[in-house]
């Protein structure tokens, strides 16, 4: 019990949402539209805070009466009764230590929703194929996680895969467990488009950015905008193709571009790219700041050889490793399949650790 409440104090986070709830009552709270939303957030993360502590409490007093029925069962009953114990007592420790790693996410945008964009580099066709598969297992990662995963935009392909996604994350601290994705991520495999049988090693980079509605230190003029309109692609019937409902939008003074093609008016979808340049324009002052702090340059290096945060080696043998932690599995399906958690897990670690020095 003293781990978990080491991890929530509980009583500070109850004593919080009693004023946050307090200053709702006020008359005058209602009226400032941007306050409520602020509030709204807050008091709604706290809140999952505290049902997540009460259910780890509740498996822990769960435990507790196993343990109990054990020492009064007989023998035969007693093994029955400890091979739950083992399952339950593995759930509650992933649940601690998916619980711990919440409070390492102390950033300023790391509850919010994330936008995620996969580029393919060098390697054409192949590379455009390692995009669709990464999108997969991003796609996988989301739905254990139960996040909602929703196309903004895409680019097929020239004869297979994907040239480039943009997808919206919605859920509790997506955008702070998806930034340790940051980063060009490098395949390694016998080429399935290669009628030789080579092996390829292929390059695709991953851009993620919180998703910002607003914000009271940007400011976009329209005059600094380009917008252009163009007919969707891919799939979505026959009207996709027949409208100009996709938008594109270039901020002129960054050279930042933006486009949505998947909803359902042009109205929408420039609402949409009006988002993801919101959140393009604050990460990249955000960036700026860290780099006049620490005198470096951003994360996201060139699409290429020896940039690379993570290999994917499928062939002569299987391996996935993270070249910022080190962190290594031979298990490169189960990551196939989303499982991705143990490497934002080291990540957010070793993050903090190198932090503190």
């Amino acid at each position: 019990m003293n781990l978990l409440r080491s991890v929530f104090d509980k009583e500070k986070i109850l004593n919080r949402v009693s004023q946050l709830k307090k200053q709702q009552e006020d008359s005058n709270f209602w009226q400032n539209g941007e306050l409520v939303l602020k509030v709204g957030k807050e008091l709604k993360a706290l809140e999952s805070k505290i049902e997540k502590l009460n259910k780890l409490e509740n498996s822990v007093s769960d435990l507790k009466t196993i343990c109990q029925l054990i020492e009064i069962s007989s023998e035969e009953e007693s093994k029955e009764f400890f091979q739950e114990l083992t399952s339950r007592l593995k759930e509650v420790e992933n649940e601690v230590e998916k619980t711990k790693l919440e409070t390492l996410l102390v950033g300023k945008y790391d509850s919010n929703n994330a936008i995620l964009t996969i580029h393919s580099g060098a390697g054409g066709t192949e590379a455009q194929d390692w995009v669709s598969m990464l999108f997969r297992m991003y796609d996988r990662y989301c739905e254990k996680e139960e996040y909602k995963v929703s196309i903004l935009n895409i680019l097929d392909g020239d004869e297979a895969g994907i040239k480039s996604i943009t997808f919206l994350v919605e859920g509790e601290n997506a955008y702070g467990f998806l930034k340790c994705e940051k980063g060009v991520h490098r395949l390694v495999r016998i080429s399935p488009f290669d009628s030789n049988a080579r092996r390829h090693t292929s390059f695709a980079s991953v851009e993620v950015v919180p998703e910002i509605t607003n914000s009271d230190e940007i400011i976009i003029r329209s005059e600094d905008l380009k917008i252009d309109t163009y007919r969707s692609s891919g799939a979505g019937g026959q009207h996709v193709n027949k409208t100009e409902r996709a938008i594109r939008i270039t901020h002129i003074p960054t050279g930042i571009v933006v486009a949505c093609q998947t909803e359902r008016s042009q109205i929408q979808n420039r609402e949409t790219c009006m988002k993801m340049l919101m959140s393009k324009l604050v990460e990249k002052k955000e960036e700026e700041e860290l780099a006049k702090l620490n005198d470096i340059k951003g994360e996201l290096k060139k699409i290429e050889w020896g940039s690379q945060i993570r290999s994917y080696v499928f062939h002569p043998y299987t391996m996935v490793k993270d070249h910022r932690t080190n962190y290594e599995t031979s298990d490169i399906i189960s990551v196939m399949d989303g499982e991705i958690e143990p490497f934002i897990a080291d990540y957010l670690k070793k993050s903090v650790s190198n932090a503190a020095k």
